[in-house]
């Protein structure tokens, strides 16, 4: 899958990212929540959707949940008034999500592997909506055109 990041509209969300990849954090971590019609999250490195570098970065919520498109996670409630993004989970949208607008930071969009995304979006699932069988981000690269 290859994504254009938001470096405008998410610069300091996208920065992290980018920062995270170069320094191979997301080689081998799984995508640890797939839910059917909505969402394939991964970058925990605890594997259980509770896990992060130990920071949090700022919000920067200016785009649209497009299918495809891919977004920072974040705890949610009064716990994180500000709506400020976990450090390195995201999830891709496999589909609009219009209900997810304003929530969360978007920080760019599949621009190729859409048919992957949506293979990863039809994987057996158990308890947490965790895949049965690990799918494993086996290496994520940054690369400037």
């Amino acid at each position: 899958m290859k994504v254009k990041f938001y470096t405008k509209d998410a610069p300091e969300n996208v920065t992290n990212v980018a920062n995270l990849a170069i320094k191979e954090f997301y080689n081998g971590l799984t995508f640890h929540r797939i839910v059917p019609n909505f969402v394939v999250q991964g970058g925990d490195p605890k594997g259980d959707g509770t896990g992060g570098p130990g920071y949090t970065v700022k919000a920067e919520i200016k785009r649209k949940h497009e299918k495809g498109s891919i977004a920072m996670a974040r705890i949610g409630g009064p716990a994180n008034p500000e709506k400020r993004s976990s450090g390195s989970q995201f999830y891709l949208c496999l589909q609009p999500l219009p209900q997810l607008d304003g929530e969360y930071t978007v920080i760019g969009k599949l621009v190729q592997g859409m048919d992957v995304l949506e293979k990863l979006g039809k994987v057996e699932t158990g308890q947490r909506d965790m895949p049965v069988e690990p799918v494993i981000m086996e290496s994520v690269t940054v690369t400037t055109e």
